[in-house]
């Protein structure tokens, strides 16, 4: 009796739709956006370099900028996502709190350090400052202002992104004290009116 051979294994494609071709488009977006820029680097040439089909940059960053984010930024978050989490989750009179709950809660789990990586990248490339202002200030502030006010809508987005920056700068880059070591609930109680007043307050 001839014992029947098994069944061949089914035959992948040049990589596994897992944490490996996740590790790999990081890895090719790294260096192409190192070698184009943000514009030159296309989610095609990035794709075709980390040797997956294109749809999957969708499918695991939501997008070029999602993949700049986590690739060469290094934002412990989404900036889609936290535009839609901020907003959304609560009354417009809260949002200057949830706003600095949200993004001091993030770099504190992240132990400051990818904040203070952010800020040395930014300093040291024109080119990732541009694409920084546009994840930061045109996907979070800009929005939220749109939303919520009435007039100025870019001052505005400008003032809450001083506010949220320079937070990061005094407590994780500059460590300036008490504010490096202060407890979260403090910081969030000292800093969200003055966010509010930004968003949705008078500016005169």
């Amino acid at each position: 009796m001839t014992t029947p051979k098994p069944a061949a294994a089914k035959r992948r494609g040049r990589r596994p739709a897992g944490e490996d071709t996740r590790e790999a488009m990081l890895t090719a977006a790294r260096d192409l956006f190192g070698e184009l820029g943000y514009e030159g680097a296309t989610v095609r040439a990035i794709a075709q370099r980390a040797g997956v089909d294109a749809a999957m940059v969708n499918h695991w960053f939501g997008g070029k900028q999602g993949l700049f984010a986590q690739a060469v930024l290094q934002l412990p978050f989404d900036p889609v996502q936290l535009f839609s989490q901020v907003f959304e989750e609560g009354p417009v009179e809260e949002l200057g709190e949830r706003i600095v709950r949200t993004f001091i809660t993030r770099w504190d789990e992240s132990g400051g350090g990818a904040f203070a990586a952010l800020i040395r990248s930014v300093a040291g490339h024109e080119q990732v400052a541009g694409a920084l202002r546009h994840l930061f200030l045109e996907n979070i502030f800009v929005r939220l202002a749109d939303r919520v006010s009435s007039d100025r809508l870019q001052f505005r987005a400008v003032l809450c992104a001083s506010q949220v920056v320079g937070m990061g700068m005094v407590r994780y880059v500059a460590k300036f004290e008490p504010m490096a070591s202060a407890d979260r609930e403090e910081i969030i109680a000292a800093i969200a009116p003055t966010l509010q007043r930004y968003l949705t307050g008078d500016l005169d």
